[in-house]
């Protein structure tokens, strides 16, 4: 039996316009794999062999663990009298680059804490946009000569309103200028129909789900991370007085 250890490096690198400033961690992990040559050898018509010829070549069975619930295993064919080289699983290495992204929660610019809002009034929400909170953010994993790169970008946004309803936005919603008046946002907003006045302020939740594409390694895939933020917000009503 032959055992190796691979490392597994991290890196990556971010893209966005505004709001926070973010970046990719690199980092450093090992994956044991260990290798049993097959003796004897499958017969020849063993789609194993992928083509080689089992006169000319020896197939070993792989198995590989990081220590955790990763733990991919297959076969391998080398030419007569070379050891194989160390194997990497590209989902595993998917997975690393994803957590070397820093994918945060939606970095809310409204409704804001600080802000006063009204029953029957429209509510405009939208976030700020940066790499670590929207996207894109990309970054890529290597180890045993296999690298695979990985590309997350917010797909949609639910938000809880804290009144019962909850609107989903499947974008980063449309910033609120004076000249608008009160009509409503054409891509996100709310109306309220209560006030916050029981509780003080309504807990809005802003829920991100991050879609992440990656290819390497002679694959490709798609993994998905769920992301949240929380504001408190207070919703009054117009007083009249007679």
């Amino acid at each position: 039996m032959i055992k190796f250890c691979v490392d597994v490096e991290v890196g990556g690198e971010t893209g966005g316009s505004g709001g926070q400033a973010g970046g990719a961690q690199g980092g450093d992990s090992k994956t044991e794999c260990t290798y049993q040559k097959l003796d004897p050898k499958p017969p020849a018509g063993w789609p194993g062999w992928k083509g080689a010829d089992p006169k000319t070549h020896d197939v070993y069975l792989y198995g590989c663990t990081d220590g955790g619930e990763s733990n991919p295993d297959g076969f391998v064919v080398v030419p007569l009298g070379q050891t194989p080289a160390p194997q990497a699983d590209p989902r595993e290495l998917a997975q690393r680059a994803v957590d070397s992204m820093t994918l945060l929660g939606p970095d809310i610019a409204s409704p804001r804490a600080a802000g006063t809002y009204t029953v029957g009034v429209p509510m405009w929400m939208w976030v700020n946009q940066s790499a670590t909170t929207y996207g894109p953010n990309t970054a890529s994993a290597t180890a045993g000569g296999v690298t695979v790169t990985a590309t997350a970008k917010v797909s949609k946004i639910v938000w809880s309103m804290g009144d019962g309803s909850s609107v989903t936005c499947n974008g980063p919603g449309t910033p609120y200028t004076s000249s608008e008046g009160m009509v409503q946002s054409p891509t996100c907003g709310h109306v309220y129909s209560t006030t916050s006045a029981a509780n003080g302020k309504f807990n809005v939740t802003a829920t991100s789900t991050w879609t992440i594409n990656w290819q390497g390694g002679g694959q490709a895939g798609q993994l998905t991370g769920v992301r949240q933020t929380d504001v408190q917000v207070a919703v009054g009503e117009v007083q009249v007085v007679r």
